[in-house]
């Protein structure tokens, strides 16, 4: 029996999963979780990367322990942030998170030279200050200069385990530089930025067998033989391998840290209607496009429940919003006042106070709010959708943390009018541990690969409640369209 490894990191927190294969289903157990966050240094929010390269290790050893000697491994992580590599092969400096303030108005001084549209037409991809071309055009050029080697996050790690360097694709496309025509970086975006295609190791497609970890790190760890498989490193490529979506007109919804809300397709949709509703065609595992909107997700909510000194459980303040009647306020939770603010209560609340409505002030009012509103964007989103595909969106899949949170499942089911599939929560590090199943032939394809989610994990189902809220969903898009 193959043991299977998901080194799965997020903005606040690593894990590694083991995942195997007995009686027909997937069974998964959590062997290791570790803290993650950045730190200002040199004037900028820097992940400490070593850090986390020493957890994995750490992971691997309790997974030794446990009597398992022989293990596959894959790496998921966040998008868009990068190592930049020396020629003597190590990095250069601690990388810089996406949500440092070096980017702001990156967008509009890039853009001045080259039009949104034509970065759009050749990526597909939303545009977002954090994203990697425009944190490369705020890069220091003389460290630039000095650069062998750009690698992704879930790469530079792969790279430090096996000492062998790629660039996997869902991950890549990431970076908005990549051009959906040709299949590699585009070289008019590369110049803008002062970047050379050879700077990046070669593009691969997900399911790369990339190595077996290096000696050294045996000496120094008493770990298993391990044997590193580049899987979806994009952590929502793999949530949405990682989703039980079955047959046509259904879609996703990863929600996390982030949300990212959208559908599957075989062919990019980067027409005038996607551009102008700044939907990204991110690429996924086996030759899909993950057409998307990324919204601010359970960040807001993270920080509140930070902010009021953890002593909630996210399932207690959902209680608690629960006793607090719904779409008291409006708020366009993607406003980059959200992003990284000082007080994320203070500014909920100064927001609702600068448009005149409800200020929440207890923990289920500010909850309620948080979730009320993520469920008004999710139905917007998924109208927008409809109307860029030319049909109606049937099931939503929510997978991730969020699916956790009936209140705010039930609530997007019924202002979208769609049914809500939600679950598996762990979907990413399925979706990891999948594509190396796949790999190494223990399952066929992704599409059985999905029969053997939904059969592997307990999904709960929430259908639209009839004449139920009316017409709140109309009354919050004219509130964001006056909002400009």
């Amino acid at each position: 029996m193959k043991s299977y490894i998901a080194v799965d990191i997020g903005a606040s927190s690593g894990r590694l999963m083991l995942a195997q294969s007995k009686d027909g289903k997937i069974v998964l157990e959590e062997v290791h979780r570790f803290s993650n966050g950045f730190t200002n240094e040199s004037n900028h929010d820097r992940w400490d990367i070593n850090h986390l390269i020493h957890e994995i290790f750490i992971g691997l050893e309790k997974v030794k322990k446990m009597g398992i000697n022989e293990v596959e491994l894959g790496i998921d992580t966040w998008a868009v942030d990068y190592v930049l590599v020396g020629f003597d092969g190590n990095k250069l400096e601690d990388p810089i998170s996406y949500r440092d303030k070096r980017t702001t108005n990156a967008v509009t001084e890039l853009t001045s030279d080259l039009p949104r549209e034509y970065i759009y037409e050749k990526t597909g991809i939303q545009f977002q200050e954090f994203n990697t071309l425009y944190q490369l055009y705020k890069e220091n050029k003389e460290l630039l200069a000095k650069t062998d080697k750009i690698m992704m996050i879930p790469d530079y790690i792969g790279y430090v385990l096996t000492g062998n360097a790629v660039t996997e694709i869902t991950n890549a496309s990431t970076t908005q530089m990549l051009n959906l025509r040709v299949g590699l970086f585009d070289k008019d975006l590369l110049d803008k930025v002062n970047v050379d295609q050879n700077q990046f190791p070669r593009l691969v497609e997900s399911g790369t067998i990339l190595g077996n970890v290096c000696h050294k790190w045996h000496q120094e760890f008493d770990i298993p033989e391990t044997e590193v498989i580049t899987v979806a490193t994009h952590d929502t490529a793999s949530a949405v391998a990682g989703t039980p979506g079955q047959g046509d007109r259904w879609a996703f919804l990863s929600s996390g840290t982030w949300s990212l809300l959208g559908t599957e397709l075989n062919v990019p949709e980067n027409g005038l209607a996607a551009f102008k509703e700044n939907y990204t065609n991110e690429w996924g595992a086996y030759g899909t496009y993950r057409f998307l909107k990324n919204i601010m997700g359970l960040w807001i909510a993270q920080c509140v429940r930070h902010e009021l000194g953890d002593k909630y459980s996210f399932g207690e303040l959902a209680e608690a919003a629960t006793a607090v009647k719904p779409f008291q306020q409006f708020i366009d939770i993607n406003d980059q006042r959200f992003t990284n603010p000082e007080s994320m209560i203070k500014e909920l609340q100064e927001y609702c106070s600068e448009t005149g409505q409800i200020v929440p002030e207890t923990p289920g009012e500010l909850f309620q709010a948080i979730y009320s509103n993520l469920s008004l964007f999710y139905a917007n989103e998924l109208s927008k959708l409809d109307e860029i595909l030319g049909y109606h969106i049937e099931k939503l899949n929510i997978v991730g943390g969020g699916s956790n949170v009936a209140l705010m499942n039930q609530l997007t089911s019924t202002l979208a009018n769609v049914e809500v599939i939600a679950g598996p929560s762990e979907a990413t590090a399925i979706g990891n541990v999948l594509v190396q199943m796949i790999t190494l032939d223990e399952v066929e394809n992704i599409n059985a690969g999905r029969k053997l989610i939904a059969g592997s994990f307990k999904l709960k189902h929430f259908q639209p409640e009839k004449d139920k809220y009316g017409d709140i969903l109309v009354e919050y898009q004219e509130f964001i369209k006056n909002r400009g």
